[in-house]
């Protein structure tokens, strides 16, 4: 099965499939040379690059993607959205793959070297962007530390999660808060998948993020 086959079969839109299809196949190809995601297979990257239709609703503005690694969601949302993506990642090979397919899909955007608590201090980062996506980089509290301090007033962090216990539910409603937003939605996207919306409604604190490592060590408002 081709990835434009996968990618039709999990509805793909077809004004954006031929797009899709593209990055799938040059993160397929860097893939044997630089560990970028687990998915080896077109229907395994399709399934991945599928994940993030529903944050394509969502989104409306400036994006930037935290722990980018191989594009994931950034780039499939800035196809869907042709909204402006910056993609962060603290692995210079990785970076250099995102830049390269940012050049190659014609899209707005540039791939970004660093860590996002370092990054978030530099003025032409720091409370710039209207949305924020991480995935698999922690906790909910944890990705909310690390995007939140990006996003402009008003602007949206969108973190896909999983199941989430009782425990983390209050933590991330009590980060928000702490960080300068306030959970405002909880789409379901199938299975124990969701989407949880974050608003930033106030300037995120000086003092955060904290310095690198501590997000991921201490989790804010975790028991």
């Amino acid at each position: 099965m081709t990835l434009a086959e996968a990618l039709a079969q999990r509805d793909a839109p077809a004004a954006s499939l031929d797009a899709l299809a593209h990055y799938g196949e040059l993160l397929l190809d860097a893939n044997r040379r630089v560990n970028l995601t687990a998915a080896r297979t077109p229907e395994a990257i399709a399934e991945q690059i599928a994940d993030a239709f529903a944050l394509a609703p969502l989104v409306h503005g400036t994006l930037v993607d935290i722990g980018a690694g191989g594009g994931l969601p950034g780039i499939p949302v800035a196809i869907l959205c042709r909204v402006p993506v910056t993609l962060v990642d603290a692995t210079a090979k990785k970076a250099a793959f995102l830049s390269h397919a940012l050049e190659e899909l014609g899209l707005q955007g540039e791939a970004v070297v660093g860590r996002a608590e370092t990054l978030a201090r530099e003025p032409r980062y720091r409370e710039h962007f209207m949305h924020a996506t991480a995935r698999a980089v922690g906790s909910a509290p944890t990705v909310l530390e690390l995007t939140l301090p990006f996003l402009a007033l008003g602007g949206t962090a969108l973190l896909q999660r999983g199941r989430l216990d009782e425990g983390e539910r209050r933590a991330v409603h009590d980060a928000a808060l702490v960080l300068g937003g306030e959970v405002s939605e909880e789409i379901p996207a199938g299975g124990e998948r969701r989407v949880l919306v974050v608003r930033k409604l106030s300037v995120t604190p000086e003092r955060f993020p904290r310095r690198a490592g501590v997000p991921h060590r201490r989790p804010l408002c975790a028991s």
